[in-house]
This record gives C-alpha cells, sequence and structure tokens, in this order.
C-alpha cells in the first residue's frame, strides 16, 4: 500500500455536495481515506475571472499504481460532470495527485510531486493540516517549512 495525497478543488455547482461525492467515489475506486483536511474557500489562482474555490486535501492508502490511481481519479472527475476546456478554469471537481509516496514520477500524463505544490498555499493550507511534517522528496522540505516560505498571497479562509 502506497501513501498518496490528493488535492481536490470545486468552484461549480453544489461545492460541497461535489467535494463529498469525489470523496466516496475516491474511497470507493482509489483506496481508504486515512485522513481529511478542513475545506478552505480562496480565490481562484491562474485564471482569476470566476467564482471562489472550496479546496481540500485527502489522504489515501492505495494499491493501485500511479497510472491506475490517474485513470481513476479521471473517471471520477469525469462522472462529476468535470469538463475540460480552459486550463485553471472553473470546475466541478478538480482531483489532483500531489503525492504518491516519496515516488518522483514525470510522464507525458503524470507528473508527481505535483509540481505547483510550493507555489500554492490553498494547497499547502490544508495539506499542512493533516501532513505538516510529510517531506517534500524533491524539495527536501517538510510540507509546514514550505507553507511558511510560499510567497503566495491569496487568502485561504476555512469554509464553515
Amino acid at each position: 500500500m502506497v501513501k498518496v495525497f490528493l488535492g481536490l478543488g470545486t468552484n461549480e455547482g453544489e461545492r460541497e455536495e461535489l467535494l463529498k461525492a469525489a470523496m466516496r467515489e475516491i474511497d470507493a475506486q482509489c483506496g481508504r481515506l486515512v485522513a481529511v483536511s478542513g475545506v478552505y474557500e480562496t480565490a481562484a489562482w491562474g485564471v482569476t475571472d470566476q467564482p471562489d474555490f472550496l479546496n481540500m486535501v485527502v489522504e489515501i492508502e492505495t494499491g493501485l499504481s500511479a497510472e491506475e490511481l490517474l485513470e481513476a481519479i479521471q473517471s471520477i472527475e469525469h462522472s462529476l460532470d468535470r469538463v475540460r476546456t480552459t486550463r485553471w478554469g472553473q470546475r466541478t471537481i478538480d482531483i489532483d495527485v500531489l503525492f504518491y509516496g516519496d515516488e518522483v514520477i514525470a510522464t507525458d500524463l503524470l507528473e508527481v510531486p505535483h509540481p505547483r505544490i510550493p507555489e500554492r498555499r490553498f494547497v499547502l493550507v490544508p495539506l499542512a493540516e493533516i501532513a505538516a511534517g510529510f517531506v517534500h522528496p524533491v524539495a527536501g522540505k517538510t510540507v509546514a517549512k514550505l507553507l511558511r516560505e510560499c510567497t503566495d498571497n491569496l487568502e485561504v479562509r476555512k469554509f464553515a
């Protein structure tokens, strides 16, 4: 079994329900949920002229290979009406593989650790909530240290 961290985000439709549905499907198709962060609301990152996002991070234990996991995640996104149109655009659900154990993967389909973790406060805040001591296998720094060093000024608010 491999410890995996997934980032979840949504800014379209019934955001809370979409996060819950995604977690149910992740637990059913990808691996056992081990830890779940709180939900945080942030302005959009990248393409900013769109509704605010709800973001969270989950930890799972999986027996799937990284490629099998990606395929399962994309199937879940599709089942929750994810349509890929604009990069960093509005979406019903986005599920990113942040870490796959301590592996470093670089293929045409998948890059792990996710390359933008250190520059995204909306990922680091919920990730630090459940895995502050996890060491980024490329940066060699804990998630807590990456969060302290993050230069992203985007406000990340706990969602009630």
